[in-house]
């Protein structure tokens, strides 16, 4: 059977976890930069075992993020999740869907930091913090607050490259590779978190460029929805600013982990990160979970029902007059 079908079939299926307990999770996000973190989001929404605490906007101009970020929860009717500014910082990465997160409706915003805090202080033991960004805010939750952060359940992150760096598949003798980016932004904040004593759940480039191709473009096309409708026009913003065609689906590696494990399997390594954000697998006791495969085909089975089945709609105040 081919992979169009193999993808179309699950579409018939409703996705039910009435009987599964909802996982308390906190998204961060650097939403609006590389296309990928839309569609992470997308996914999260369209998976009920997944109850969202809370998305915050990481790296760059955060409170633009934050107002991408409302705009989605809102056309997806879901702004009952709470959306919050992180710390803002300098960056060369052009925000390639700056023009639908400018028309979204202003809000107000709290902190990232706090709020992230604040919550694992109310839920200890139970959070589970999804990191698709560089690590600014996790590396400041660290500092203010290091016994805290300790009680998180886990991070799932995407970020790091053990064995692989950007396109070296099949290559012969690559060497080590380059700094991921979601490390070498922030190398300090990663370093933070790797000795910071929570269970952290890695999907490097290893696992994580895997690609949407044309035939799994073309299925958010055979159904309207509001989460359908915003990744088409956010890709195509993207594909017109970034100058590319295919998304490489990076972070969303991440959020389907953090809802199925068996998309990418882990193993324990000791993993070291030095200040340029290089990632190496080190003698020590292991210290994270690194996926280091992935398998195309579970993926996309795995995602494309998810994001074509959410029908949830929200109303006419998600645009600015």
């Amino acid at each position: 059977m081919s992979i169009s079908k193999r993808l179309v079939l699950p579409v018939l299926f409703a996705i039910c976890v009435s009987a599964v307990a909802q996982q308390k999770v906190i998204i961060d996000t650097d939403i609006g930069d590389d296309i990928d973190d839309a569609y992470a989001v997308g996914l999260a929404l369209s998976s009920p075992e997944l109850k969202i605490l809370g998305i915050t906007s990481a790296w760059g101009d955060t409170e633009l993020r934050s107002r991408m970020l409302d705009r989605i929860l809102c056309e997806t009717g879901r702004s009952d999740i709470p959306v919050l500014t992180g710390v803002k910082t300098q960056t060369k990465t052009d925000f390639s869907q700056a023009v639908w997160a400018k028309a979204g409706a202003v809000r107000e915003h709290g902190d990232a930091v706090g709020f992230l805090l604040d919550a694992i202080r109310k839920n200890p033991g139970e959070i589970t913090l999804i990191a698709l960004a560089p690590l600014t805010n996790i590396g400041a939750a660290i500092d203010r607050d290091p016994e805290t952060f300790k009680k998180l359940k886990r991070v799932v992150m995407m970020g790091g490259a053990i064995r692989h760096g950007y396109g070296e598949f099949g290559l012969a003798n690559a060497g080590a590779p380059e700094p991921e980016y979601n490390i070498a932004m922030d190398a300090a904040a990663a370093q933070k978190l790797v000795k910071a004593g929570v269970p952290i759940y890695m999907m490097p480039l290893d696992s994580t460029q895997l690609k949407l191709d044309e035939i799994q473009r073309g299925m958010l096309t055979t159904v309207s929805t509001p989460l359908t409708d915003s990744l088409q026009v956010l890709t195509a913003e993207w594909q017109r600013v970034a100058h590319q065609t295919t998304p490489t689906m990076f972070d969303v590696v991440a959020a389907a982990y953090a809802v199925e494990p068996e998309v990418c399997p882990v193993t324990p390594l000791h993993i070291d990160v030095d200040d340029k954000g290089s990632t190496r697998e080190g003698t020590g006791a292991p210290n994270v979970n690194v996926c280091l495969n992935s398998d195309s085909d579970t993926f996309f089975r795995f995602l494309m029902p998810r994001l074509l089945a959410q029908r949830l709609h929200g109303n006419s105040s998600c645009v600015a007059p």
